[in-house]
């Protein structure tokens, strides 16, 4: 038809920030490839327009009305709707051989936040990353936000305050985290999110949430830390969710 539209599900038309907030590694490395810089233009001026919104308690929404500019329903996540964003900054500074510093500070910026108001640990002792959902904390870690563990630790080196040991230890957390919401289940695979709360802790509690559609963001994490760490248990890991 020639006319763009966001999905109806998104919270009143909006745009989701893992795909608008994604395109500009891409497109950089487009305009890189052919020489116009139309596409790092197109991208560039998203990023510098969530630069100059405001963010309540410096979290990025997942929903942004590309009519109005405004935020849509105040829900952020690490996970669906949210993760390649964050993952994204840091990868973008990283393909610029560590050049740009705005996708790194944004990053830095968003990671400070996301541990302030999303990270928490357990009664149990688990670290686990909820979903701030209208002013509340909403202790559910979903399947997608476990790639996090390998994104702290990708990001620890060149990070502020000379942080990287804080940051690998992170990383390794959230994999230990996500480990036990594998190990926790009869099939030693994990559910698509998890609770922690009301001393349930790293398990699915609604029937919706209680399925496995081969997510490789566990996987994913295991692998970072093991080229990090050399840690035989995250080999050992990965060959028990392959088995």
């Amino acid at each position: 038809s020639g006319v763009g539209r966001n999905w109806g599900w998104a919270s009143a038309g909006s745009s989701i920030l893992a795909e608008f907030g994604t395109l500009h590694m891409e497109f950089v490395h487009l305009s890189y490839l052919t020489g116009d810089p139309v596409y790092y233009n197109k991208v560039m001026h998203i990023r510098k327009l969530l630069q100059k919104m405001d963010r309540p308690n410096g979290l990025y929404p997942n929903y942004l009305n590309p009519r109005t500019g405004r935020w849509g329903q105040h829900h952020t996540s690490v996970g669906g709707l949210g993760d390649s964003f964050y993952e994204y900054l840091l990868k973008a500074w990283l393909m610029s051989d560590k050049m740009d510093t705005e996708a790194r500070k944004m990053y830095d910026d968003a990671i400070e936040a996301i541990e302030k108001h999303l990270i928490r640990k357990s009664n149990g002792g688990l670290t686990f990353i909820g979903e701030w959902k209208n002013g509340h904390l909403e202790r559910k870690m979903g399947h997608l936000t476990c790639f996090a563990g390998g994104m702290f630790a990708l990001g620890a080196d060149g990070s502020r305050d000379d942080k990287a040991g804080h940051y690998l230890q992170l990383g390794a957390e959230i994999a230990h985290t996500c480990h036990e919401s594998y190990d926790r289940t009869t099939l030693k695979l994990g559910p698509e999110a998890f609770k922690f709360d009301g001393g349930v802790e790293a398990v699915a509690v609604r029937q919706n949430e209680k399925y496995y559609i081969l997510r490789p963001e566990v996987i994913e994490t295991y692998w970072y830390m093991w080229r990090f760490t050399h840690d035989p248990k995250y080999r050992q890991w990965g060959w028990e969710a392959t088995q």
